[in-house]
Parts: structure tokens; C-alpha cells; sequence
């Protein structure tokens, strides 16, 4: 295996990222919203050796269009609690991590870190974190407590228009990501004592206020729960764009880029590490990891992915497209354009399947073997903590004496 192995992560989202998947062979609509549904999911991801599982949530109903409701009735509508979904996994799984989106917008930072952590206790080390800003104002009015942007179809057509107008948003995010990560900090990795002779249960000298103030809310602290057992669960981010750029390379450990090509992940990378210096992050002291999304449809038999896509489209009335790159191909195809991306300098691949069961069996199956045969993925699990599968430290406490 290379000195560099590949590192592989699965979105899962319903029953696949193309609107028509439900209809497709072999979907499973009905079991959609059971606990049993997204355990086998999860077991098949695991099964393939993948470094994690994303969780896709958001505080409105999907839609066809990003920044506004829509009246559509022949999609997949409605979803399960990201975080408590993953909770549940946590103890059917051993290896996987397990990284659920959660809205910032709209959640206050202590309920945040205190629901991540708890994650990271019940998978032992394996919790992540995907936060998501909410920029549509129908959403806004589920909560009532405030109003958000209205986007425009003018805006959506330009991330860095979009990135513009949202930008009080990510600073709001920015300061959920801080907070969070003092939360978690809050209390000393040795603060529990547990002394039945003493009496003494913890060491109140080990517990902090983080004595959070910024523009968007004041957080005294500490944390209700005990220091994760990553130290630090891992935080990843989707980004687009200049301003979910400089968001990640100030809090992230993983960042998710969107290129269509070679050439743009060459070009996306340069602007990441742009923003990794514009904000001082020591990379060599806190790495950020790369991966690029890609949305999957892959069969064997050449040209049976691009039909079955075709036929999708056809279900769903519209060419579906994404804002990542869509291969349609084989497993060995796919494995040679992840291998000639890798050369940029990214860290690994986020991989959308179009439609689940089908492209996930074909992710873990086909795929993994094929890279695998290539000196390119790991052949067993060989850390216990999501953070340690990435290759990324356990972060020390910052509020810890130094010895």
C-alpha cells in the first residue's frame, strides 16, 4: 500500500442523491424513515472499510430548489434527525466513523457540543461533525426567533454572490464551531475522580468556563458532559467558495471541495490553502484534510451506468445535475480518476451514490477491491477513533496545566 493511502467517505442522503432513486430497482422507499433501513446502510459501508458515513439533515423540507420551498409531491420528502440517528448507529457500528449534519443557524452551541460529544462517548471515539448554515428564510420561520437572507435564483447561479450575501451566517458559524471546541476542552481529560472512599466524584479545579463572549451570543460554560474521547470530535465542512474557504481553514479538520475536473481541483486547493494562510492556521500542528465530492452511478457492463442515470432523468422529468462532479462509469473507471485527482493533493473522496443499495454494494464491492488490488486502500481497520483513521492528533486541552 502507498505511503499515502486513499481515504474513502460515503454521503448518505434517502435512498440516493439522484430525486428519482426511490423509483429505482431495488430502492427501498418504504423502510426510508426505520432505524433498520440505515443500519444496513451503515453495516455495508463499514464492510467496505470506509473511513466514514456523512448524515445529510437541514431544518426544512427538502426541495428542488436550494434556497426556497417547493410544492413537489413525486420526491423524497422528509428525513430523520441527523445527530439522534447517528446516536442510534453508534453502538451497531465498531469501526465507521459517523459525521451527521447539524444546522447552526438555528441550534444554540451549548445543545451543539453537548449532542456531539454525547455521540463521541457512544461511538467511542468515532463522532464527527458537518456544520451547516441554514440560508433560507422559510426555514427561519419554523424557529420564529429570526430571519435569515432571502436568496435569489440570480444569487444561487454565482457561489461567490451566494458566499457575499451569506457571510454574516459563516461568522455566525465560525464562532458555533469556537464555542463548541471550548465546550469539549471544558473539562480536563482526568476531571472525574470517581473516589467512593473520598467521596470526591471530580476534580472541580479540572472543569472551565470557557467564558465565551462574541457578537452572536455569550457561553459561560462548562460543559454538562465529560471531555470526548477524540479529545476533539472531528468538524468537516462543505465548501464552495471564498467565505466556506476561509470557514473551514479556521475550524475544520475536513473540507469538502466540489471540482468538476483535474484542473479545478488544482485551482480549488490553491484557494484552500489561501485561506489556510489568510486566517494563520499551522497546518503541521492541525492539518486540514481534502477531499473532493463526487456523485456516483456505477455498473460493470459499460455504458449500463449512463442508461440507468438516462432512466432516472426520464422518472424525474429533468437532467439531474449537482453541484459535484456526476461520474457515470465503471468501478475501475472511477478508480482511476480518484488515483489521477490524488496527484493534486487531495486527501481522500467523499462519495455520493446516486441511488442506494445499487451504487453504495458497488462503493464497498467494486470499487473498494479495486483500489485495494492497486496498492490504494487500506486492507483492514487499524485505529479505534475516527480522528486516528484520518491520521489527524488528539488535540490537548487547552485549558490543561502543562506539566
Amino acid at each position: 500500500m502507498s505511503n499515502n493511502p486513499l481515504h474513502l467517505a460515503v454521503a448518505l442522503n434517502g435512498v440516493g442523491w439522484h430525486p428519482a432513486a426511490w423509483r429505482s430497482h431495488g430502492a427501498c422507499p418504504g423502510a426510508l424513515f426505520t432505524p433498520a433501513y440505515w443500519a444496513d446502510l451503515v453495516a455495508e459501508a463499514e464492510r467496505g472499510l470506509l473511513d466514514f458515513v456523512t448524515f445529510e439533515d437541514a431544518p426544512g423540507l427538502q426541495s428542488a430548489a436550494p434556497h426556497r420551498p417547493d410544492d413537489r409531491t413525486d420526491q423524497v420528502r422528509g428525513s430523520l434527525d441527523a445527530l439522534l440517528l447517528a446516536a442510534h448507529l453508534a453502538p451497531l457500528t465498531t469501526h465507521i466513523g459517523l459525521v451527521p449534519t447539524v444546522n447552526v443557524t438555528h441550534t444554540e452551541p451549548f445543545h451543539l457540543a453537548v449532542g456531539i460529544a454525547t455521540l463521541d462517548h457512544a461511538s467511542e471515539g468515532r463522532a464527527g461533525w458537518r456544520p451547516q448554515i441554514s440560508p433560507r428564510a422559510a426555514d427561519a420561520a419554523h424557529f420564529g426567533r429570526r430571519s435569515t437572507p432571502q436568496l435569489t435564483d440570480d444569487d444561487i447561479r454565482d457561489p461567490e454572490m451566494i458566499a457575499k450575501r451569506l457571510r454574516p451566517l459563516f461568522a455566525e458559524a465560525t464562532d458555533v464551531v469556537e464555542v463548541a471546541r471550548r465546550l469539549w476542552d471544558s473539562w480536563e481529560d482526568d476531571a472525574e475522580i470517581r473516589d467512593t472512599a473520598t467521596g470526591r466524584f471530580i476534580d472541580r479545579d479540572k472543569l472551565h468556563h470557557i467564558d465565551f463572549e462574541g457578537a452572536y451570543f455569550n457561553v459561560k460554560g462548562p460543559s454538562i458532559t465529560p471531555r470526548p474521547p477524540q479529545g476533539q470530535p472531528l468538524v468537516a465542512s462543505l465548501a464552495h467558495a471564498s467565505t466556506p474557504y476561509e470557514f473551514a481553514a479556521r475550524g475544520c479538520d475536513v473540507v469538502f471541495i466540489t471540482p468538476f475536473d483535474r484542473t479545478g481541483a488544482k485551482a480549488i486547493l490553491a484557494r484552500v490553502d489561501e485561506a489556510v494562510d489568510r486566517v494563520g492556521r499551522d497546518v503541521r500542528a492541525s492539518p486540514l484534510r481534502r477531499f473532493a465530492d463526487v456523485v456516483v452511478f456505477l455498473d460493470d457492463e459499460p455504458g449500463a451506468a449512463v442508461r440507468r442515470k438516462e432512466r432516472l432523468d426520464a422518472l424525474d422529468g429533468t437532467e439531474f445535475t449537482s453541484d459535484a462532479v456526476i461520474f457515470t462509469g465503471s468501478p475501475g473507471e472511477l478508480a482511476d480518476l480518484l488515483l489521477d485527482w490524488r496527484t493534486t493533493g487531495l486527501d481522500g473522496f467523499r462519495l455520493r451514490p446516486g441511488a442506494v443499495p445499487h451504487d453504495l454494494t458497488a462503493i464497498t464491492r467494486r470499487l473498494v477491491p479495486e483500489l485495494r488490488q492497486r496498492g490504494a486502500f487500506r486492507t483492514a481497520y487499524d485505529t479505534e477513533t475516527l480522528r486516528g483513521l484520518l491520521g489527524l492528533p488528539r488535540p490537548r486541552n487547552r485549558y490543561a496545566q502543562e506539566d
